[in-house]
């Protein structure tokens, strides 16, 4: 198992605690708080996430092969959503990122039936827009 996995099960595990949908959003609304987001020179059209619903934007920083991720976006729920990305992509080779299955990874960490169809698929939009940019 890769240590994202590893990750991923840990988030699992934090959101297994709220059995009602609403209390995973109140948790996301927290995450987002709690998130650094970008400062505006960031906020730049290539950052952006496209099919997003809301104004959602990933920048990327290598570092001795390893990458690591800034996310931010205009509504706090996808923030939250975003801020999960950078805790389980942040510090991981170009490799490992490749591995994750996008449309699968809201479901790694139960969270596919609580979030509305719309934010699933900007969410999977966000990551495959990583791992479109790592494979160049």
């Amino acid at each position: 198992m890769s240590d994202i996995n590893k990750k991923l099960d840990l988030i699992r595990e934090e959101f297994s605690i709220f059995s009602d949908p609403r209390d995973k959003y109140i948790y996301l609304v927290d995450l987002a708080k709690a998130s650094k987001g970008l400062p505006p020179n960031d906020k730049l059209e290539n950052n952006r996430v496209q099919g997003c619903t809301s104004q959602a934007w990933v920048v990327r920083e290598n570092k001795d092969d390893q990458l690591y991720f800034k996310t931010d976006s205009d509504a706090m729920i996808v923030k939250g959503l975003l801020s999960l990305i950078e805790r389980s992509f942040n510090g991981h080779s170009a490799g490992e990122i490749i591995k994750i299955d996008g449309s699968k990874f809201l479901e790694s960490v139960g969270l596919d039936r609580a979030i509305s169809s719309q934010r699933t698929n900007g969410f999977s939009n966000a990551i495959n827009k990583i791992q479109k940019e790592i494979l160049g």
